[in-house]
């Protein structure tokens, strides 16, 4: 058995997973439309490959990956595009992103799926096909896998995060307990792509159904599957591998470079299907809880609209807003319209008894009571006055950037103070700070480019109108050739007085010829 390394700081919210963890995960049936959303991972988002018309089939790719980080987007149904354009997606600024709005033709109509030697194919191959297959990573960061698969050649200690710390989230939950053999699998996959020495598996110990079933799927694989005590947030990745590996991931440090890599459970499911059935990401299982009727998980298509699924929930009549994510880390949808997306694990339909309204903000006190909750081992306290003081310098200094904005200091804090938005507002600000930064540092470089190939074209200039304006030197005589010292001098050329002289010369012998032949006339008419 595994000695767990505990973490600083966690709480303990009310979990409020039984509501929904006890039915097994349903299908939700196709909406009238999907809006599959072009960016849903991090990085650049996918660009499109359809236009509006286009007739596509269930896995046909719609997005191609954009870049370096990102992934491909694919069709979750057969029908037709009725539209690219922006429409609003699930982000808590409700701004609008591109979409591919599909309308399903009810056929399920697959393309033509071949199956891919992942085996006896080569690394980048496989990180290209996981790529175009649109796999990131489920657990929220949606980061893409290929990226992740690529970090490392050998790994030590491959983590599978089935913690699933946060309050009213069960869609790992349900799917370790129904697609065990999969997820199992999936690990192996990744074990061998990773070249890891071990795998460890870690599950909070309030999923009992969902522990046993691992330890079935994984009997003989060499996998440990190890039981974590319930604390929030257990499941981030850092924490999860300092509970089951002791190692500190510090800040500015890949966790491939200490020999740990960690995947959620949904994303190695993920994984496993791309592989081995060839099949793109699209769909998910999401948790629909909170004030419904029908509180469960079901699998859905991504693009589905989230009005849809919480129509299939039954949604209350005292329900004041919905959240998109857990209650910790997640944020109150603008709106219902937009499509879910591969971050979509819940959704939390509120009321005033679930989610009362905030109490008012009152001074900090500095008790210190965030800085013991804080799981990165932060002062909050320092980050909130800085952050308001707008010492965005500061703050950084203070390791403002490896805050996982977990929520715990907002949660234990007795002034109700909302740390997290003051943390995410000065990590916005620096990043706009940078951006703009960015943009004039290459401003300035194409302003000097310009400069000096202005100076190199003037002086190109001056240099071809020297070479025109410089007489050329005489070309040597050669050997044979007479110099002008030594050649006859020309005649000189005559004068008025000459000419004239000649032509009164010339006139004086024709009139000599004409007088003789006159003369010769007269005396022969006489003989």
């Amino acid at each position: 058995m595994s000695r767990l390394h505990a973490f600083h700081g966690g709480i303990h919210p009310p979990e409020h997973k039984a509501e929904s963890n006890g039915a097994r995960i349903v299908q939700v049936p196709l909406p009238p439309q999907l809006v599959v959303a072009l960016n849903q991972h991090i990085g650049h988002g996918a660009k499109p490959v359809v236009a509006a018309g286009d007739r596509v089939a269930k896995g046909q790719m719609i997005g191609r990956a954009e870049g370096r980080v990102s992934a491909a987007v694919h069709a979750p149904t057969s029908g037709r595009v009725l539209a690219v354009e922006p429409r609003v997606v699930a982000h808590p600024s409700g701004l609008a992103e591109l979409c591919v709005v599909i309308e399903p033709d009810g056929e399920e109509r697959w393309i033509e799926r071949q199956r891919f030697d992942w085996r006896n194919a080569d690394g980048p191959a496989v990180l290209d096909h996981l790529r175009d297959l649109g796999v990131v990573g489920l657990g929220g960061a949606v980061f893409p896998s290929h990226l992740k698969l690529a970090g490392a050649r050998t790994l030590d200690t491959l983590v599978i995060n089935g913690a699933e710390c946060e309050p009213y989230i069960t869609c790992d939950d349900r799917l370790m307990r129904e697609r065990a053999d999969e997820i199992g699998a999936g690990i192996a996959i990744v074990r061998q792509l990773m070249n890891a020495r071990q795998v460890k598996v870690g599950i909070e110990d309030n999923k009992p159904e969902a522990i046993e079933a691992m330890r079935l799927a994984c009997g003989g694989q060499d996998i440990e599957v190890v039981v974590v005590p319930t604390l929030y947030p257990s499941g981030g990745a850092k924490q999860l591998t300092r509970l089951l590996t002791g190692r500190e991931v510090p800040a500015g440090v890949r966790a491939t470079d200490l020999g740990v890599q960690c995947f959620n459970v949904g994303t190695v499911q993920a994984l496993y299907r791309a592989l081995e059935h060839g099949e793109p990401l699209l769909s998910r299982i999401v948790t629909l809880t909170g004030a419904v009727a029908r509180p469960g998980n079901v699998e859905a298509l991504l693009g589905t609209p989230l009005s849809h699924l919480m129509a299939f929930a039954g949604v209350a009549a005292d329900v004041t807003g919905h959240v998109y994510g857990g209650p910790m880390m997640g944020f109150v949808l603008p709106s219902l319209e937009a499509g879910l997306t591969k971050s979509g694990n819940c959704i939390i339909a509120r009321n005033a008894e679930l989610f009362p309204p905030a109490p008012p903000e009152m001074p900090c006190i500095r008790c210190g009571t965030c800085a013991e909750a804080c799981p990165a081992e932060l002062q909050p306290m320092d980050l909130y006055w800085f952050a308001r003081a707008r010492q965005f310098g500061r703050a950084q200094e203070r390791h403002l950037f490896d805050c996982i904005e977990c929520g715990a200091c907002a949660y234990v804090c007795p002034s109700n103070i909302r740390l997290v938005d003051y943390f995410r507002y000065a990590k916005s600000e620096i990043w706009a700070a940078e951006k703009s930064r960015d943009a004039a540092t290459l401003a300035r470089r194409r302003h000097e480019a310009r400069q000096a190939r202005q100076e190199r074209d003037k002086r190109e200039r001056a240099e071809r109108l020297a070479a025109r304006t410089t007489p050329r030197p005489a070309p040597p005589p050669l050997p044979e050739q007479v110099t002008p010292q030594e050649a006859p001098a020309a005649p000189a050329a005559p004068t008025d007085d000459d000419k004239q002289a000649r032509i009164a010369a010339a006139m004086a012998r024709a009139a000599a010829r004409r007088a003789g032949q006159a003369g010769k006339g007269e005396g022969g008419d006489g003989a």
